[in-house]
């Protein structure tokens, strides 16, 4: 069965940094695009930052451009977010899944339990 397990949650002060990761099992990892998505308190969660099936090209949500960045490990079936100059509006639950196309930011797979991330001073 398909298991997405986010770790690298914590809490942070403003402009600090953090490394998330998503293992992943149960499919073909590199016959998939994956992607990010974020959850803020009381909101919807929605599409962050998406990366090809190579790792090669990736893309982002306004709201992230220049400060996250999205990766890949193949071999280790791992998606990766790092994330900069965090802002307190950053705060929230952060999800993995796979996409089935660059041109869809869609989900495919049941959503894993999500790794929490909390901006304050």
């Amino acid at each position: 069965q398909v298991q997405l397990v986010e770790s690298g949650g914590d809490l942070v002060q403003p402009g600090g940094s953090l490394r998330l990761a998503c293992v992943a099992s149960g499919f073909n990892f590199d016959d998939w695009a994956m992607s990010w998505y974020y959850q803020a308190p009381g909101k919807e969660r929605r599409w962050i930052a998406g990366i090809t099936m190579s790792g090669w090209r990736t893309r982002y949500a306004q709201s992230v451009e220049g400060r996250f960045t999205i990766s890949r490990d193949n071999a280790k079936f791992t998606l990766y977010l790092e994330m900069n100059s965090l802002k307190p509006e950053d705060t929230g639950v952060y999800y993995c899944n796979a996409n089935e196309g660059w041109t869809t930011d869609v989900p495919r797979f049941s959503w894993g339990q999500g790794t929490r991330v909390t901006v304050s001073s």
